[in-house]
């Protein structure tokens, strides 16, 4: 994962990802590179080509916002992907690394967690570590080897594909999510320890951290399949956690009345004994 510059290979990722035809050019023709051509995004942003290959290979790393915003445009950046490049951009002295106290859950917050009984409800780190969670949580996670990492079980656990009714839909937001935290710290341990280990491991984890995307949590549904209560339509909230920044406490909600909010009740007779004291 180490990168010689993580802005130079998010650029690079983003115009190879580009066609021709993206930004009206003709399609016809044999192109040595896939995607853009260096020249191609430097005449859109209205930059030296000499300039631009500079950014890619890490040479050049203090462009101006405005020199950002004009590239951002030129690769047809949305928001969460030109914040991403705006934190990259940022000196190391000037970024905010993640305290790796930070790991560690605040006890009011394991009480929280703790007096939802109904809700199956969970602390994340940046690198999607399942720092702490509640026992309706467990019980719904009950099939995975462990309730751990939630990227290490989409793409490591056999349990994974079979929880995720559209399991591309769920890796690509891991990843897409871990990408954005990476953006933060790129020199971050844990989230280098848990992308080298995937990348080792799953292929298709690998494929998809060179792409580059960038996306927070979204509030679109999630359709899971619990081995043993069925079919799971899930609303979620996810919420930064204020004494502790990178880390979000994330809530699922059944429908009032639904066969999730059956399925819930089911799952609290089942459920194993609390595990709130966390994975830390």
């Amino acid at each position: 994962m180490r990168d010689s510059s993580p802005m130079g290979e998010f650029l690079r990722a983003r115009r190879e990802a580009l066609k021709p035809q993206d930004i009206g050019l003709p399609a016809h023709g044999r192109r040595r590179v896939p995607g853009l051509r260096r020249e191609e995004v430097a005449l859109l942003a209205g930059v030296s080509p000499d300039y631009y290959m500079r950014l890619e290979q890490g040479r050049e790393t203090g462009p101006s916002p405005q020199v950002v915003a004009a590239i951002a445009a030129a690769l047809h950046l949305d928001e969460e992907a030109l914040d991403h490049l705006r934190r990259l951009t940022r000196a190391p002295h000037g970024r905010r690394g993640i305290p790796a106290a930070r790991s560690r859950v605040g006890p009011q917050l394991l009480q929280l967690l703790d007096s939802w009984p109904d809700t199956p409800a969970f602390v994340l780190g940046p690198a999607l570590d399942v720092l702490a969670y509640n026992t309706l949580a467990a019980a719904l996670h009950s099939g995975f080897q462990q309730f751990d990492n939630l990227a290490r079980m989409v793409f490591l656990d056999p349990a994974g594909r079979g929880f995720h009714q559209d399991w591309e839909k769920a890796a690509n937001s891991c990843v897409a999510e871990i990408r954005a935290a990476y953006g933060c710290d790129p020199e971050s341990p844990r989230i280098t320890e848990v992308v080298d280990t995937l990348c080792a491991k799953s292929p298709e984890f690998a494929a998809r951290w060179a792409r580059h995307e960038v996306r927070g949590k979204t509030r679109q549904p999630k359709h899971l399949v619990h081995p043993g209560v069925g079919a799971l339509e899930i609303q979620f909230s996810a919420f930064t956690v204020n004494d502790a920044p990178h880390q979000q406490l994330v809530v699922y909600q059944a429908e009032p009345a639904s066969a999730t909010m059956a399925a819930f009740a089911e799952l609290r007779s089942l459920g194993p004994a609390p595990h709130s004291a966390g994975l830390a």
